[in-house]
């Protein structure tokens, strides 16, 4: 699971990498977030020498991690992916097959696109109530049992002081960073041009934790997107 297009692409062809030392009828599994056109070049390479390779991009964050409970999105032959679901169920509750090579990263960029999208409502959300008078966890437990409640209201509140054992709580230290959700708002918004679908506020959620990382937020977790908005940054 490795963070970008190039160095995904570089470990496995580069000198000395996987594919120099790779045995034939090896399964390659690799849980990067990158363009779909990435697994799709590297499962022709693998192919090549005998052996397999599935995209498996993970949801779930942190949490799901430590407790084993992410979920899979895999792209790749369906043969294939059962072979390997024995070992993705150490790691995960939930394993679907999206398809043909490429189509779990498909599956991943929408998905994080809309979470970059909804953790950054939810903090604008959480902000406006706050400076309106509202109690911060009396507001967050109104929207958990009401038409807005999310994940990132309920699993991950953005805002210090309403939950534990989350980046919030800890001056947003650890967790997913803003670096990387803005990395996959920048890959949803390539495949968007590539297919000519609008994505307005997908868009603009790029744009924000663009300039949340310009600010010095970039290795921090994404939920700082509500220290963003809070302290009055411009958007």
């Amino acid at each position: 699971m490795l963070p970008n297009n190039d160095i995904v692409t570089n470990v496995y062809t580069g000198k000395d990498g996987v594919f120099e030392g790779l045995q034939s009828g090896s399964i390659l599994l690799d849980s990067s977030t990158v363009d779909p056109s990435v697994p799709t070049a590297l499962e022709k390479i693998a192919n090549s020498k005998g052996s397999f390779f599935l995209d498996t991009p993970v949801s779930g964050g942190v949490i799901a991690a430590q407790s084993g409970e992410l979920t899979f999105m895999v792209g790749g032959d369906k043969q294939i992916f059962e072979k390997a679901q024995g070992v993705l169920s150490g790691m995960g509750k939930k394993l679907v097959h999206c398809g043909g090579i490429g189509m779990g990263q498909a599956a991943k960029i929408c998905n994080n696109m809309l979470l970059g999208i909804s953790m950054a409502g939810v903090a604008e959300a959480m902000n406006l109530g706050i400076r309106l008078g509202l109690d911060g966890k009396q507001l967050m437990d109104i929207i958990n049992n009401s038409t807005g409640r999310c994940w990132s209201s309920e699993i991950y509140n953005p805002v210090p002081g309403l939950m534990p054992n989350v980046p919030s709580a800890r001056d947003y230290e650890g967790g997913f960073y803003s670096g990387l959700i803005a990395k996959d708002l920048g890959l949803a918004q390539g495949l968007a041009t590539r297919t000519g679908s609008p994505i307005p506020m997908g868009a603009l959620a790029s744009q924000i934790y663009r300039l949340m990382c310009k600010a010095g937020l970039e290795v921090r977790d994404f939920s700082s997107v509500y220290k963003f908005i809070q302290d009055g940054q411009k958007i």
